[in-house]
C-alpha cells in the first residue's frame, strides 16, 4: 500500500429540517468535488439547504485537520461521500372543511459528507 496515510474524516447532521429530495439536489452539487471547490458552490447556492451544507462540509475539513496537522487547507481535500437519507417525519394536522382533518408531513434528512486527500475516481472498483 503505497498510501497508507490518506486521512478521511466525516461530518454528520442528524435531524436537520429540510425534505430529503430538496437535499439530494444542493449535495449532487458538491459529491466528488475539491473540498474548496464545494464550499465555494454552496456559498453561493441559491437554495435554503446551500447554507446547512458549507457548515457541515466545513465542519468535516476541520475534522480532517484535527486527524492531521499536516493537511494546511481544504484544496489538499476532496469530497468521496456526500448523501442524504430519510430522518424522522413529524407528522401534523390541519382542521378541514365539515369537520375533517387533513394531515401535512414534516419531513427530515440525516446528511452524511465525508472527505478524504485521494479522490475515488470509480466508486465500485473498491467491492
Amino acid at each position: 500500500m503505497a498510501n497508507q496515510h490518506a486521512v478521511s474524516a466525516r461530518a454528520v447532521l442528524r435531524d436537520v429540517r429540510i425534505t430529503p429530495q430538496k437535499a439530494r439536489r444542493v449535495i449532487d452539487l458538491i459529491r466528488g468535488q475539491k473540498a474548496d471547490e464545494a464550499l465555494t458552490i454552496l456559498k453561493f447556492a441559491p437554495q435554503a439547504a446551500g447554507e446547512v451544507f458549507h457548515k457541515l462540509l466545513a465542519s468535516a475539513v476541520a475534522n480532517a485537520k484535527q486527524q492531521d496537522p499536516a493537511i494546511r487547507d481544504a484544496s489538499e481535500l476532496f469530497v468521496t461521500e456526500a448523501y442524504v437519507n430519510d430522518g424522522v417525519t413529524l407528522k401534523r394536522f390541519r382542521p378541514r372543511a365539515q369537520g375533517r382533518a387533513y394531515r401535512i408531513d414534516k419531513r427530515t434528512s440525516h446528511i452524511t459528507i465525508v472527505v478524504s486527500e485521494i479522490a475515488h475516481g470509480a466508486e465500485g472498483s473498491a467491492k
